[in-house]
Order: structure tokens, then sequence, then C-alpha cells
């Protein structure tokens, strides 16, 4: 009974929703979980008659079984879809999930890298080396777009548009979008792939893909991740960096510099304005210098 409605779902997250294979699974493994609690109970009913009580003794469960209170948080959001599915297709004729309460978390940001912590990391590239000349495209683009990791490794050399100023990514869902791209980073795109790209041999398929390694092929997002790990020891930063720093700091900046979150949330190409409030926080001395300097009452007399 549940199988048919597992599929049915599945299919709705690929085709209705568009996700990635690995957010599909993700989902399915959460209803999973709440089978498989199900038959240990002896349940043996369809998602129609799944009540929030049941729910709320599932989470009870999987939290004494030590499961992190982020992790408790995801499978209830993976819950809330599937119950949200089975009201579209009538299989449930009411949510179970709606008042399920979801644990309060801690959000823990990440570090920001300052401007000239980013310039430090950049200059730390040994442009002597043909990978040098790419990576300093790489990690000035990064920059330049806020991209995630999975954008970069597969920006086309089809999808840049740097004549106006725009390229073309593909994000979460395969979803594509503009976005603007800075002179500086415009300036590396065209030195590497001029002067170095353009002498590599290319492994067939990878005609098209912008960066590529010594063999012909496109980067992994392990690459990146090791290429910046080295720079950041060489540049003598002492933070938790990953790429995706690069793309939280992109946004932090922005903010800083007063841009409009909803032009910066199109930029990262957030669905929800309330995940790009998470990248955009501001750091507290940021904050109480512009109290001091913009409030009335905390001007100086």
């Amino acid at each position: 009974m549940w199988e048919s409605h597992k599929k049915g779902y599945k299919a709705w997250l690929q085709l209705e929703k568009s996700l990635s294979e690995h957010s599909v699974s993700a989902y399915l493994h959460d209803v999973e979980m709440l089978t498989s609690y199900l038959i240990s109970c002896d349940f043996s009913g369809s998602p129609d008659v799944v009540d929030r009580k049941t729910l709320e003794l599932f989470v009870k469960t999987i939290h004494e079984l030590g499961m992190s209170d982020t992790s408790q948080a995801r499978i209830i959001s993976g819950l809330r879809s599937f119950f949200r599915y089975c009201l579209l297709e009538q299989i449930c004729l009411k949510d179970p999930t709606e008042l399920l309460e979801s644990p309060k978390l801690r959000r823990k940001l990440p570090d920001t890298l300052s401007f000239n912590e980013i310039e430090s990391i950049i200059s730390s590239i040994d442009l002597s080396k043909d990978e040098g000349t790419r990576n300093k495209a790489i990690f000035e683009t990064m920059y330049s777009c806020g991209l995630r990791v999975s954008e970069i490794v597969n920006i086309k050399i089809s999808g840049l548009y740097l004549d106006v100023g725009f390229i073309k990514v593909i994000g979460k869902g395969d979803k594509q979008r503009l976005v603007p791209i800075g002179s500086d980073a415009i300036k590396h795109i065209l030195i590497y792939k001029n002067s170095v790209r353009n002498h590599m041999p290319i492994k067939q398929g990878m005609e098209d893909f912008l960066f590529l390694n010594r063999r012909g092929t496109k980067l992994s997002r392990v690459m990146i991740f090791l290429i910046l790990k080295n720079l950041v020891k060489k540049a003598g930063i002492e933070k938790q960096v990953s790429p995706h720093t690069f793309r939280h700091s992109f946004a932090t900046h922005l903010v800083e510099g007063g841009a409009d979150l909803r032009a910066v949330q199109e930029m990262l190409g957030h669905e929800s304005i309330t995940t790009t409030e998470i990248y955009t926080h501001l750091d507290r001395d940021y904050l109480r210098t512009t109290l001091l300097q913009f409030h009335p009452a905390f001007s100086n007399p």
C-alpha cells in the first residue's frame, strides 16, 4: 500500500518539483524511516490514517535514539512534503504534520571573509602554472557571482555572455539563471580560455565545460575544496573556509554595501527570501556601527 504511494511521491518530486536525484533520495529516506517505525509498531494503515499523535511518537523515538535536532527537523520537513503530496493526490483528507512542531534550531552562521582576506587568498595563486591561471579565473568568478561549488564546475562556454556581463548557471533542481559577472572575473576567464584552455587536449563530451583538469575533463567539487584549502593555508588565514564561504561573503558584502535583499535573492538563486536572510546575516559590529551612524537616539551630541 505504502510502496505505490512512495512511487507516486518519487515521480512528483522528480517531475513536479524538479529536484535532483540526491534530494529525491533524501526525501524518500525520510518516508522510509517513518514506515519502518510504523512497521515496528504493528501499524498497518495507509497514510490517510496517520495522525499527529503517531508522528509525535515517531519524532520522540528518533530523538531518544540520539538523532540531532538538525536531523530531526530535516526529517520532519521531508514528512511535511510527503503529506502535502498526499493531500494534493487526495490520498489524505487532512495533513497530520500541520501542527507538528520541529525542534528549535540555533543557526550556526558560517565564517565570513573580508574583502582583503579574499584578495589575500586569490593572491596566493601561483600564476606561473597553467592551473594557477585557471584557479584565478575560478575564484574570481566564485566571488564575483556568489556561485555554489556545483555551479562553478558546471559553467559552460555556451553559457558565457561576457560581452554583456552575464553568465548562465545551473542551480539546484537544474534551474537556470543569468548572473551578472564583474570585469575582473571576465578578464581572468578570457585569459584562461585563450591562453590555457585553447591549448589543452579535451576529452570527448567535455568540449563545452569551461573549467577543465589536466586530463581534459571537468573539475570535481572535491578538487575545488582541495585547491581552496591549500590557498587558505598559504594566505595564513585561520578561519574555516570552504567554497561556500565565498558565496556567503559575496552576499554579506552586498548587503553591507546597501544591496536590496530581493536582488541578492535573485543572484543567489534562492526560492525563498528566508534562505537569503540566513546567508546575508550582518555581524554585530556592522549593525552597531550602522545604528550609531543613522539612528537619532544614538547619534553623538
